[in-house]
């Protein structure tokens, strides 16, 4: 599998035109959830940076940060995907290409670094989206830090993206350790081979799968410099740059909870849109 940027076909390029002329037109449907975003003041307008985010069950982080980067910036945020999504061929796989996707390796993340171009990654993989009981908005990194080592390299800044609201559509029933979870694991290392994508029990409205209507809160946090100080240890900073991200996402996760708390909108409740809360400007 090639773990570097694939040179773009004729047809990848066609549909991209077409993803980004629906894109331009999708804003008052997007606009209609009013997803509550703030912190677009922190990203660098030469569109030289990486965002770091988190997974949700509900996966709205995937198009809902490129979707408000192109906006205020104007480029093509290239999300770094898993290596299962890489295997796509076919239209998914020209799809994919087509609204920025690459497979996620270093080797990926250097050539796109090298051309100044916006990345995104999620540090959590598959393991951050299937979340179990207690595990909602929360960082499961099991201790990645190659999107640290690789921003430093480049001196790349980091721009953490919290995404508060996807994993509150679902309800996980079970906690990993379950009799369900170790099941699902061990189904999942046998087909597979990986030991991070055991299936939680979801539960929508009611006893039903239908998603539960849910505002997203997304903050996008001030740039973390990742350039390294003289007489600092390569991999200290490494863990150093690794956790002032990790720490910035989760103080941005804690923020937006206790002000959704108190939004009267959280649930998209058209009743209460006319006093939904709004960034402060």
């Amino acid at each position: 599998m090639n773990t570097t940027v694939v040179p773009e076909t004729a047809r990848v390029r066609a549909l991209r035109r077409a993803l980004e002329y629906t894109a331009d037109r999708v804003g008052p449907l997007v606009d209609a959830t009013r997803p509550y975003v703030d912190g677009l003041e922190h990203l660098p307008r030469d569109g030289r940076f990486l965002l770091v985010g988190n997974h949700t069950q509900a996966g709205v982080e995937s198009f809902l940060v490129p979707y408000v980067v192109r906006r205020a910036v104007g480029v093509l945020v290239r999300p770094l995907v898993d290596r299962q999504m890489g295997r796509m061929r076919g239209l998914s796989g020209d799809l994919l290409a087509a609204a920025g996707g690459v497979v996620g390796s270093p080797e990926a993340a250097r050539e796109l670094m090298s051309r100044d171009e916006p990345v995104l990654v999620f540090p959590g993989g598959a393991r951050e989206i299937s979340k179990f009981k207690g595990e909602q908005n929360t960082l499961l990194w099991e201790g990645r830090a190659g999107f640290a080592r690789v921003a430093i390299e480049h001196s790349y800044p980091i721009v953490p993206a919290a995404l508060l609201g996807g994993d509150e559509i679902y309800r996980s029933l079970v906690a990993r350790d379950s009799v369900w979870g170790r099941l699902t694991g061990a189904v999942s290392r046998r087909l597979t081979g990986r030991t991070d994508t055991a299936m939680p029990l979801l539960q929508g409205i009611g006893p039903t799968m239908i998603p539960r209507p849910q505002r997203m809160y997304l903050r996008l946090c001030a740039p973390i410099e990742t350039a390294a100080p003289e007489g600092v240890a390569a991999q200290e900073w490494v863990a150093t740059v690794k956790r002032r991200t990790q720490q910035a996402l989760e103080h941005a996760l804690a923020d937006l909870g206790e002000l959704r708390a108190t939004d009267p909108y959280r649930r998209l409740d058209p009743r209460a849109r006319s006093v939904a809360l709004e960034p402060a400007r």
